[in-house]
């Protein structure tokens, strides 16, 4: 199963956030599948490849909850939804 994550990177105590397509049994750090996007909570900022996580939402890719937070707020469920109706 694929899950959408944070992989922690950036120095001791400035954490920058990678969102990744990952295995579920794979470790925090481990080798991602795709990297679909990045968050930096100290700055707020976001950036996410939209087409790349639509589509691994498509596949049954699940994220955690605060990747879906995080996309919540970006409404990529809506358009998830508007593309699953046409």
């Amino acid at each position: 199963m694929v899950k959408l994550r944070l992989k922690r990177c950036g120095r001791k105590q400035r954490a920058v956030y990678r969102i990744v397509a990952i295995d579920v049994r794979s470790r925090r750090e481990g080798r991602d599948l795709r990297k679909v996007g990045f968050y930096d909570p100290i700055k707020n900022q976001t950036y996410l490849n939209v087409p790349a996580i639509l589509d691994f939402l498509d596949k049954g890719a699940q994220p955690t909850g605060t990747v879906h937070d995080i996309s919540s707020k970006a409404e990529i469920f809506k358009e998830l939804r508007v593309n699953q109706t046409k």
